[in-house]
C-alpha cells in the first residue's frame, strides 16, 4: 500500500509537467475529456454519411438547405433560451442530450416508415447540421461553468484532445461498418452513446464542488436554481457587447473559410459515387482529427499561456491566408483537401479551445444564452450568407477556384485582425463591462 503512494506522486507528476494538470484536476479533466470523446464518436459516426450527400444536390439546393439549417438553428436557440431560464441547472444539460438522443431514435423509426429516400436525406442533412453546432456548444457551456479562467488556459486544450481522439474514433464506424451495419442503423447507435454521457455529467457537477472548489464560477447561484431571466436576453446581449459582437464576427468569417472550402469539394467530389465519396469524407475527418489531437494534447496550453490569446486565436488564420494563396496558384483536389485538413486540424486543436477561453470572463447567463445565439444562430447565418455569396461568385459570375481562393484570402486577412482584437480584449481583460 505504501510504496503505491510513490508511484501515485510520481504519475501525477508527469502529468503536471506534460499536459500541466495540477492533482486535484485529474479527475475532472478525464471526465471532461470522456464527455467530450463520447460526444465526438456519436457524432463523426454519422457526419460522413451526411456529407457524403451533399454532392447529389446542386449548388442552389445545397444553399436552400444551409438557409433551412440556419432558420431552424434559430429555432431551436429560441427554445433552447426558454429552456435555460425555466429548467433548474442540474437538469439543463442532460436534457439537453437526451432530447437529441430521443430525436435520432424518432428519425431512424421514420426512416423505417418513409418511402421518399429524398426526403430522408434531406431532412437528416439539416437535423445533423443543427446537432453539429449545438452539442457542442452545450458542451463547452458545461466547461466554462465548470473550471476558472485560469485553469481553462491550461486545461481546454487537453479537454479537446479528448473531442479530436472521438473525432478519429467515431469515422472509423462508417468507414468500414456501414455496409454491414447500415446507414441508418448507425442513428440507434449514435442514440444510446448520448445517453451514456447523462451520468459523466453528474459526476462532473460533483467534482465540481468536491475536487476542483469552483463553486463561485456560478456567480450567485446554487445548483439547485435555474438560472432565470429573460429567455431571449441572448440576442439582446449579443447585440449590446462590442467583446461579444467581436467573437460573432470571428465565428462570422471562420464559416466563411468553411463553406468555400466546402462547396468546392463538394463540387470536385461529385465524379464519384457516394460510397467514395464518404470514404473521403472520412478519410478526411481521420487525417484532421489525428493530427489535432497531439497538438491539443501537448502545444495549445502552453501557446495560451505564454503567449496569450491574441497570438493563440491568429494562428489558424494566418495559416488559412496562406493556404488559399497556394491553391489559387495550384487550383486543384489533393491541395483543396490539403487546405481543408489544415483548416479543420487547426480549428479542432486550437482555435476552438481558444475561443472557448473568451467565455471563461463572462457570465453564467452570458454563457448559457447568449454563447447559443453566437454559437448557432450566428455560425449557421454565416453559413446561409456564405453559401449564397459563394453560388453567387461561382454560377452568377463564374468564378472558378482560384478566384474563389483570392476571395477566401481577403476574408482571411480580415479574420486574422478580428482575432487580434478579441484576443487582446481578453488578455488585457478589456471590453467586458456591459457583460450581463
Amino acid at each position: 500500500m505504501s510504496s503505491s503512494k510513490p508511484q501515485v506522486a510520481t504519475i501525477r507528476k508527469y502529468i503536471k509537467l506534460l499536459l500541466k494538470i495540477e492533482a486535484h484536476e485529474i479527475k475532472a479533466s478525464l471526465m471532461s475529456f470522456s464527455f467530450v470523446f463520447t460526444l465526438m464518436v456519436a457524432y463523426y459516426i454519422l457526419r460522413p454519411i451526411r456529407d457524403s450527400m451533399a454532392s447529389d444536390w446542386s449548388d442552389v439546393e445545397l444553399s436552400w438547405l444551409w438557409t433551412s439549417t440556419f432558420a431552424i438553428s434559430a429555432v431551436v436557440v429560441a427554445i433552447y433560451g426558454v429552456a435555460v431560464a425555466k429548467i433548474k441547472f442540474k437538469h439543463l444539460v442532460p436534457t439537453v442530450y437526451g432530447f437529441f438522443a430521443v430525436s435520432f431514435l424518432a428519425f431512424y423509426l421514420g426512416t423505417q416508415t418513409t418511402g421518399n429516400p429524398v426526403y430522408i436525406d434531406k431532412t437528416f442533412y439539416v437535423w445533423l447540421s443543427v446537432f453539429s453546432l449545438f452539442h457542442v456548444s452545450v458542451f463547452w457551456s458545461f466547461m466554462a461553468d465548470t473550471f476558472s479562467k485560469e485553469q481553462s488556459k491550461r486545461l481546454f486544450g487537453f479537454i479537446a484532445s479528448g473531442a479530436s481522439i472521438g473525432a478519429v474514433t467515431g469515422p472509423v464506424v462508417p468507414v468500414f461498418f456501414s455496409q454491414t451495419i447500415g446507414v441508418y442503423n448507425l442513428m440507434l447507435l449514435a442514440a444510446v452513446l448520448l445517453l451514456l454521457i447523462i451520468p459523466q455529467i453528474k459526476y462532473l457537477e460533483k467534482l465540481k464542488h468536491s475536487d476542483l472548489g469552483n463553486e463561485n464560477v456560478r456567480v450567485d447561484l446554487s445548483e439547485q436554481k435555474a438560472i432565470g431571466g429573460n429567455p431571449f436576453i441572448g440576442f439582446v446581449d449579443f447585440f449590446s457587447n462590442r467583446y461579444l459582437l467581436g467573437i460573432g464576427l470571428f465565428i462570422l468569417l471562420y464559416t466563411a473559410m468553411s463553406t468555400f472550402v466546402y462547396f468546392e469539394l463538394k463540387t470536385m467530389l461529385a465524379e464519384f459515387d457516394r460510397a467514395t465519396r464518404s470514404q473521403y469524407w472520412g478519410i478526411m475527418d481521420l487525417i484532421v482529427n489525428s493530427l489535432a489531437i497531439i497538438t491539443a494534447m501537448f502545444a495549445t496550453s502552453r501557446l495560451a499561456t505564454r503567449f496569450g490569446l491574441a497570438v493563440t486565436l491568429s494562428i489558424v488564420p494566418i495559416l488559412i491566408v496562406a493556404g488559399w494563396l497556394v491553391v489559387a496558384v495550384s487550383p486543384i483536389l489533393m491541395v483543396l483537401i490539403g487546405l481543408q485538413i489544415v483548416r479543420r486540424a487547426g480549428n479542432y486543436a486550437i482555435t476552438k479551445p481558444g475561443r472557448e477561453m473568451l467565455f471563461t470572463v463572462v457570465s453564467r447567463e452570458t454563457r448559457f444564452k447568449t454563447k447559443p445565439v453566437i454559437d448557432i444562430v450566428v455560425y449557421r447565418g454565416g453559413d446561409m450568407l456564405a453559401s449564397w455569396t459563394y453560388t453567387g461568385l461561382a454560377q452568377g459570375f463564374g468564378l472558378g477556384l482560384a478566384g474563389i481562393a483570392l476571395t477566401g484570402m481577403c476574408i482571411a486577412i480580415l479574420w486574422t485582425i478580428v482575432a487580434i482584437f478579441i484576443g487582446t480584449a481578453y488578455d488585457n481583460n478589456r471590453l467586458l463591462s456591459r457583460t450581463h
